[in-house]
């Protein structure tokens, strides 16, 4: 068992994995920081020297989930290389697998409530993130004529947009909602069907 009080090994990361699983299991606004607390193993009181509070505890999660997010996409972008095409579709399967793999800190991040401009850190940590998909997207758009290319930032929020619904509602298994294919196809076809409208692949590809 955890030893109870201050003297914690890693009192803040622990009350942050803590808050993790209970956001995953109850949503960001089910748990209590005294439950999150119990659940590391330490004092209601000890909480208090890291947090000042529930949401202060969900920012943190959400900050660390920008940073795995923003890793996780650099690595796809870059393992697409040197083709713009290839490195823009492994950013999309990359939002997938991320909201897969750490659903409480996708939860922190996107369903919480906590804006991203909460602290300098968080907005700079989400920015580069989104920086990620919106190379990835300039990349490909090159091959648009200039009379017709969409801004960059245009062209990512599209597919972020996509992407996030895709995992919103076939993805994380929405209460009664069952996905009519697999969230991979959808979001594989969804892209598809974007690229077509702006003659980046042919119906052959």
């Amino acid at each position: 068992m955890p030893k109870r009080g201050y003297h914690h090994g890693n009192l803040r990361q622990a009350l942050i994995d803590a808050a993790l699983l209970l956001i995953e299991v109850r949503g960001p606004m089910g748990f209590t920081l005294s439950e999150a607390a119990k659940k590391a193993g330490v004092t209601p009181a000890a909480v208090y020297r890291h947090f000042e509070g529930r949401e202060d505890l969900i920012a943190e999660a959400a900050l660390q989930g920008y940073g795995i997010f923003a890793d996780l996409m650099q690595r796809a972008y870059d393992s697409g290389q040197p083709s713009a095409l290839a490195a823009f579709s492994a950013t999309g399967r990359a939002y997938l697998a991320f909201a897969r793999t750490y659903p409480g800190h996708y939860i922190a991040m996107f369903e919480s409530g906590v804006s991203i401009n909460r602290t300098p850190d968080l907005a700079a940590a989400a920015a580069r993130a989104n920086d990620v998909l919106e190379q990835a997207a300039a990349d490909l758009s090159q091959h648009i004529p200039a009379d017709k290319r969409p801004p960059a930032s245009m062209f990512s929020a599209h597919i972020w947009a996509l992407s996030h619904g895709v995992v919103e509602l076939f993805a994380r298994n929405s209460p009664g909602r069952a996905s009519p294919f697999p969230a991979d196809d959808l979001l594989e076809t969804g892209v598809g069907i974007y690229l077509r409208g702006l003659g980046l692949i042919t119906c052959d590809d």
